[in-house]
């Protein structure tokens, strides 16, 4: 038989434990081992306890879920963090994310959810709820700059074929420029991608599969 999912609750509502405590411990496969109505003792309790899964409310006082998830690594590194909050802004997601949470829950959750979701992060998987999924990939998009990104549609061209190997005579023959002009679009996708030869170019060119 495989060993039960050990779960800490730590939320600073005692109904909100109780909830979820009701649903999880109904589980053959989970068990909780310990419940904190904040941070600290959420911590404390993480260091004692060392179990598989900590559901940390976000919001706590004294200290928040995402200072407490920031030092779990430290008292406890086999434990994983699934986030709970009311909140589906961004900023909230991306910071409890950064402190190292692996899953991220609203509090409005069917108790499916919540269930995929610990048991995603017991097996070492990353899990968000539905509704903060386009939040997360909005903010994604507006704070990772590609540096491929930066670069024209012509100049990915030329970069693809420089990474092939192509000689600049070749690229302004297939691309029908002169050689000036592919010589002037190396340079400038160099000095974007700052990257100073062409082994990093065709470095760069294979991390971003452009190339195989």
């Amino acid at each position: 038989m495989r060993e039960k999912i050990r779960i800490l609750l730590a939320d600073d509502h005692a109904v909100v434990r109780q909830g979820f405590k009701l649903i999880l411990a109904a589980q053959p496969d989970m068990e909780i081992v310990g419940e904190a109505g904040n941070g600290r003792e959420a911590l404390d309790l993480a260091g004692q306890l060392r179990p598989d899964v900590i559901v940390m409310d976000v919001a706590m006082p004294e200290l928040n879920g995402i200072e407490a998830t920031r030092r779990v690594a430290d008292l406890s590194p086999r434990s994983r963090v699934l986030a709970l909050s009311m909140h589906k802004d961004s900023v909230y997601v991306r910071e409890i994310l950064r402190a190292g949470a692996r899953g991220y829950l609203l509090k409005d959750s069917i108790s499916s959810d919540l269930l995929a979701a610990v048991r995603a992060i017991a097996r070492g998987e990353g899990y968000l709820s539905p509704g903060v999924s386009d939040a997360v990939l909005n903010d994604y998009r507006r704070h990772v700059t590609d540096p491929i990104d930066l670069l024209t549609s012509r100049e990915r061209e030329v970069l693809q074929m420089i990474a092939e190997g192509k000689t600049n005579k070749e690229i302004a023959t297939v691309l029908n420029l002169s050689v000036y002009t592919v010589d002037a679009h190396r340079g400038r996708i160099m000095e974007k991608l700052n990257v100073h030869s062409v082994t990093d170019l065709v470095r760069f060119a294979v991390r971003s599969g452009l190339v195989d």
